[in-house]
């Protein structure tokens, strides 16, 4: 009989994009059953039996598994050919089995997962991972996690690229405008540990999001850098870039004294790093950060307060501000940084609204 949570892994298998196919050695009336049972089956014709596809050509078999759900009554050069049809029609194939006859199919598919308690050993040698707990529902909340964790890794990288390519414009438009360098070397190299270190880190630890299982799956010949992430890496990169290039200007054109910089890049350190901060809660999700939880991701946030403190304690500290080459900012230009740094999270909102308007 079917485990309790198997239907429910059938059916987060359907949202995800995954087509479940049982293929049994069993009875058709027997394997149907079960199939209807836990979701797998919704019309009887949907099922069949090993002989029926011995007289189809690999190419008529290709359409023919297109129609299958249930295979009864099955070989193991049935489940072999049945794998290689799906795998020819440019899909990914994953094939469970714990038998000696499951073997060859097993080595046959993209990733073949034995079962660790029932499965023999001829079976585990042939697949790329065990499942310890011989439970289907694993297997699909191993996909699951793989899928946070690709997410994450997305995050960090898209984090990370945008907030040095906003580092590296500062400089570089600052170059060609033929103005006085907005940032210090040292000041630089403090901006880059500060958020190029917890906060990424912290995003590595973003619990997966709640539709992380309605998504169709990845295409494999897919680009890391896909579905406009490049694009949107590039520009949230401008975007930090001129604001802290308006921090430089604000603050050189209206606190600082004649031929002097100290405000302006103090304002500029500040605005660079503080906004890169708060970028970093723009990566929580593609969709608005209003339909995440605030707490759920407690590294995060703990990283946002070390992160500000770091950076105000140099600013404030007079040994540290000295080293650093920057001045204590009064009420007015405080409020100023502020303003300019929490821009990204209005304006990325807004991108994301435009990028990818169905998940607002």
């Amino acid at each position: 009989p079917p485990r309790p949570e198997s239907a429910a892994a059938v059916a987060d298998c359907i949202s995800a994009g995954i087509r479940p196919i049982m293929i049994t050695g069993d009875h058709k009336v027997t394997a149907a059953a079960i199939a209807r049972r836990i979701g797998i089956l919704t019309d009887d014709r949907q099922a069949c039996e090993g002989s029926e596809i011995d007289g189809l050509s690999d190419e008529e078999l290709k359409d023919f598994v297109e129609n299958i759900t249930v295979y009864a009554r099955v070989t193991p050069e049935h489940k072999i050919r049945i794998v290689r049809a799906w795998q020819e029609k440019g899909n990914i194939v994953s094939m469970t089995g714990d038998g000696v006859n499951d073997a060859p199919a097993l080595k046959t598919a993209d990733i073949g997962c034995a079962m660790g308690k029932s499965g023999t050993e001829v079976a585990k040698g042939a697949s790329d991972l065990i499942l310890t707990d011989d439970n289907f529902a694993t297997i699909v909340e191993a996909v699951r996690e793989g899928r946070g964790i690709y997410d994450n890794i997305r995050k960090a990288v898209h984090f990370l690229l945008s907030s040095n390519i906003g580092e590296i414009l500062t400089i570089f438009v600052a170059m060609l405008l033929g103005w006085a360098a907005p940032l210090l070397p040292i000041q630089l190299l403090w901006v880059n540990l500060v958020t190029d270190s917890l906060p990424a880190i912290a995003l590595g630890m973003e619990p997966a999001e709640e539709n992380i299982m309605e998504r169709p799956p990845r295409k494999n010949t897919g680009s890391l850098f896909g579905d406009g992430l490049g694009g949107r890496i590039l520009l949230e990169g401008v975007m930090i870039g001129v604001l802290a290039l308006l921090a430089f200007g604000i603050g050189h054109v209206y606190f600082d004294q004649e031929d002097g910089y100290s405000v302006g890049r103090t304002m500029a350190f500040a605005v660079l790093s503080l906004s890169q901060l708060v970028h970093a809660f723009n990566m929580r999700g593609e969709g608005s950060l209003g339909k995440l939880p605030f707490c759920s991701n407690k590294w995060l946030l703990m990283a946002f307060v070390v992160g500000v403190a770091l950076q105000c304690v140099v600013i404030m500290m007079p040994p540290l501000a000295g080293i650093f080459q920057v001045v204590p900012l009064n009420g007015e230009q405080w409020l100023l940084t502020a303003a300019l740094a929490l821009a990204p999270l209005p304006l990325v909102e807004l991108e994301k609204a435009v990028w990818h308007p169905k998940q607002k």
